[in-house]
């Protein structure tokens, strides 16, 4: 059987994110390590790579595909109880040592990511769109790996998901470029940032930088994507008062109505030592973020055991208009125009006229790939 990398190197196509330098280099735009590669070589995130002095790219493949809650992105302020049609394909520009989707992230990074080239399966554009509107998807949303690294693919699908009139979405480390940013933005509507630390020494453990990650976020939210921001808090990484309070006074310096999720760390991948964050970690947590001013702050992937935390409530009156438990919406209470019931007072967000239900409540893996 051929190699992953092999077997990769031929699902590829020229890409558009890119410049030829001298001596037959590129320099690659997609992500904020900005490779200048040498012929014969990849980048960082060793699935873009220069042949004969032309930046090769993925194309035409999956590495899986899961349909979610969109909650479980997490969006919470975008069409709540919808579906997400989510799809990745391999590689990364960072290594996080707790990376929970290792397994298609670190694939051609780390050899105990994956032992066979199954994982790469045939895919066209048409084909998810297709599906995913047959599923009863509300959003097409790139993730698993990180999609910046794929974006030239990403565009292909999104614009045949546009044209089936779903919404697209970017689950991200936010590693970005001022290009790529602005070659997305036609194609999406939501983006989700992972902000892992606020410190530049933790960011270069990760294999990134910080500021990179501070410019992206504005950036996003000033061309208009719904934003909202999530930081997996780590014990003895990320977790201090002071760490927390930086990440939050930044995210109110761009705007307070974004909606910053706290998450529980669990061990994963090379991460085994630190113990799983509390529920007591991400209370302090939220309280930190509210306390900066914050309007929209949640504690996940404890469901049940953060209390308030996981509903949506009115900043102007504190009105409940989101109830939900873990990925479940209990009970919607956002009029038409998304406002509050109560107060008249408008939620930001990405809302329907009419709540159309919970499509799903867990996530459910396709095991047939469809024609």
């Amino acid at each position: 059987m051929p190699a992953l990398k092999e077997i990769l190197e031929e699902r590829v196509r020229e890409g558009e994110l890119y410049e030829i330098l001298d001596g037959h280099r590129v320099h690659c735009f997609a992500c904020g390590h900005n490779c200048r590669i040498s012929d014969g070589q990849a980048g960082v995130c060793k699935v873009r790579f220069n042949k004969g002095g032309v930046l090769q790219v993925p194309w035409g493949y999956t590495a899986g595909i899961q349909c979610d809650p969109i909650e479980k992105k997490p969006f919470f302020h975008a069409w709540p109880g919808s579906l997400a049609y989510s799809f990745g394909m391999l590689g990364c520009d960072l290594h996080c040592a707790y990376c929970q989707n290792w397994v298609t992230s670190q694939a051609l990074r780390d050899p105990n990511a994956v032992s066979q080239g199954m994982m790469a399966r045939a895919a066209s554009p048409e084909k998810m769109a297709r599906e995913a509107v047959e599923l009863g998807a509300k959003v097409l949303v790139s993730t698993y790996n990180e999609p910046l690294i794929t974006s030239e693919w990403a565009v292909a699908v999104f614009k045949e998901a546009r044209a089936a009139g779903l919404k697209t979405g970017f689950v991200s480390n936010g590693n970005a470029t001022p290009r790529v940013l602005d070659y997305l933005r036609p194609h999406l509507d939501l983006y989700k940032v992972d902000l892992k630390s606020f410190d530049e020494q933790h960011y270069h453990q990760l294999g990134g930088r910080l500021q990179p990650i501070l410019d992206s976020i504005r950036r996003i939210h000033e061309m208009g994507l719904w934003l909202e921001i999530v930081t997996l808090v780590v014990p003895g990484f990320n977790d201090s008062d002071d760490e927390l309070t930086k990440m939050a006074d930044f995210i109110v310096s761009v705007s307070p109505e974004i909606p910053w999720h706290v998450t529980a760390f669990h061990e994963d991948y090379k991460m085994t030592e630190p113990e799983d964050t509390g529920a007591a970690t991400l209370l302090r947590a939220a309280q930190i973020g509210k306390h900066a001013g914050l309007k929209f702050v949640y504690a996940g992937n404890l469901p049940g055991e953060v209390g308030d935390w996981e509903n949506t409530r009115c900043p102007q009156c504190s009105e409940l208009v989101i109830e939900r438990h873990s990925f479940k919406i209990r009970n919607y209470r956002l009029t038409a125009s998304g406002a509050c019931p109560k107060c008249a007072a408008k939620i930001p967000g990405r809302w329907d006229n009419t709540f159309h239900g919970q499509i799903a409540s867990v996530p459910f893996v396709l095991t047939e790939p469809r024609a």
